[in-house]
């Protein structure tokens, strides 16, 4: 174990004998760090706080600070992180809203300078959020999501997998699965590359291409279009996907194509 004789380390923590903890990092609480976790320079680390193998805690990091909420103070919630995050300078984490609340981050996240995790809400896994990119409090993220930078998600909203929030955009209700998101509240086309990469076969790509044009460009009602999506792509696991996606909405789903994006279906 590498421990900067700056850092200060609460007695209650719990760290794996390979742990390295930088010039005035500090560990306050009960915080569990796994093998091979690294904790950069002034970075805090505030528990209840769980974090599993291979996280590196960047400089000046805070997690499992207090929720930004007027009526919750998060005492008795926690923030569990799984295996092999990076957590660059200046990202924020908050901690649950309350007793047996928690925010949980998933394995193989990266999260760049000062994007932040709002209280109770839940990271999937192999996330990217550029530069401060946020999260609201109780936003949950599915698995290969790409958030960039600049970028909002509003409270109790869902980000679908493999979706794409652009640079400098705003979202107030659901990103479904596999989708180009936009600007303010707006879909533009299907992330193709995002696909690609992640090895669906060209057959879900175009069945999920066309369920884009059903449900962004055909003028139908979402109900409508989930309904024609349901009967003509049967086949395809992505689209039913999309469909479970957009039918457990609480907020709406984004559905509104950019005026300028029309040729990227």
């Amino acid at each position: 174990m590498a421990i900067h004789p700056s850092a200060i380390i609460d007695p209650s923590a719990r760290l794996a004998p390979d742990v390295t903890i930088g010039a005035f990092a500090v560990i306050d609480g009960p915080v569990e760090l796994g093998a091979g976790c690294v904790v950069e320079p002034h970075a805090h680390l505030i528990g209840p706080m769980t974090a599993g193998p291979g996280n590196h805690f960047g400089r000046g990091c805070v997690i499992g600070g207090a929720p930004q909420h007027l009526a919750a103070d998060g005492v008795g919630a926690d923030v569990v992180i799984g295996a092999k995050n990076t957590f660059r300078e200046y990202v924020t984490v908050n901690r649950g809203s309350g007793p047996g609340k928690l925010t949980r981050v998933g394995d193989g996240n990266y999260l760049m300078t000062g994007s932040h995790v709002g209280h109770d809400a839940i990271v999937g896994n192999r996330c990217i959020f550029a530069n401060n990119a946020l999260l609201a409090g109780h936003v949950v993220v599915s698995d290969n999501v790409f958030i960039s930078g600049n970028a909002a998600v509003h409270q109790f909203c869902r980000v679908g997998r493999l979706a794409m929030l652009g640079g400098v955009s705003a979202a107030t209700q659901d990103l479904l699965p596999f989708m180009l998101h936009q600007g303010h509240n707006q879909v533009f086309g299907a992330n193709v590359v995002g696909m690609r990469r992640a090895g669906m076969s060209p057959f879900e790509i175009s069945a999920v291409r066309q369920a884009f044009r059903f449900i962004a460009m055909s003028g139908d009602l979402i109900p409508v279009a989930l309904e024609r999506c349901a009967r003509e792509l049967a086949n395809s696991s992505a689209v039913r996907e999309i469909i479970d996606f957009a039918n457990a909405t609480k907020r709406g789903i984004v559905a509104d194509i950019g005026r300028t994006e029309r040729r990227a279906a």
